[in-house]
């Protein structure tokens, strides 16, 4: 799992925030499916969506998902909600995608200070239940990538400033 910071370490930490029952479960940005075979460990009925799908991931935009509104009991997202250029967009339709008490566990890039990636989460109709700064992972990662030559564009620079990236688990009311 190479694809985001801290690799299934970090994802495992991310679905520490909020517990995590067996349930239908949607990875949004799902790339090629690693997540998937995790959740599935875990209990979960998953399915993934992405832009560039690998094997066993659906074709698709999570911004405009082919799936019903409420369709799920959770949704995972690392890495993707700030590459699909409109992260308010993505809470929003991971908000309508999760049925009432759903959760979404999200870790991603946010150009600002841990409030501001809050504040998108609460728009968009979610309570958040916790967050966490791992943006020293995030580095890491990252400086990897320019190290090895597989950074270019992954992450553009943002007028706002300083990079963050936050694990964050909230609950659809």
């Amino acid at each position: 799992m190479d694809r985001h910071p801290g690799g299934s370490e970090l994802t495992k930490r991310l679905l520490s925030l909020s517990p995590l029952a067996p349930c239908r479960m949607v990875d949004l940005g799902a790339g090629k499916g690693e997540s998937l075979a995790l959740l599935r460990r875990l209990g979960c009925e998953a399915v993934g969506i992405d832009l560039c799908p690998g094997p066993g991931v659906l074709a698709g935009d999570f911004l405009h998902p082919p799936f019903a509104p409420g369709s799920f009991g959770a949704a995972l997202s690392q890495c993707a909600f700030y590459v699909s250029g409109d992260q308010a967009g993505a809470f929003c339709s991971a908000h309508r995608l999760l049925a009432p008490g759903g959760t979404l566990y999200v870790a991603d890039v946010f150009f600002g200070p841990e409030e501001g990636f809050v504040d998108l989460a609460a728009q968009a109709g979610f309570r958040v239940l916790a967050c966490e700064d791992h943006t020293a992972a995030w580095r890491e990662y990252y400086l990897r990538l320019v190290w090895e030559g597989r950074a270019g564009g992954f992450c553009r620079p943002h007028p706002r400033g300083g990079c963050g990236y936050f694990l964050m688990a909230c609950k659809k009311e």
